[in-house]
């Protein structure tokens, strides 16, 4: 605990998944002050095509009750 899923258009590489998985490591360190081993961090690309389909549709409008930040969009 916790798991964090980020979902997002393919293109970054590698070393600036590592960079936000890093970065959300240590937001989630020192904001709910969990430990650093309990932390569980996945990327899923999604393409552009599939976004409404797979994302914005089922994790945004229908979890819409749940999002701590909603879009702009």
């Amino acid at each position: 605990m916790p798991h964090v899923v980020i979902k997002m258009y393919p293109g970054r590489t590698q070393e600036q998944k590592e960079k936000l998985a890093e970065r959300i490591t240590q937001a989630l360190i020192e904001t709910i002050g969990c430990q650093e081993k309990s932390i569980s961090i996945a990327v899923e690309e999604v393409p552009p095509e599939d976004w409404d389909r797979y994302v914005y549709r089922p994790e945004i409008l229908g979890k819409s009750d749940n999002l701590v930040k909603k879009p702009g969009y």
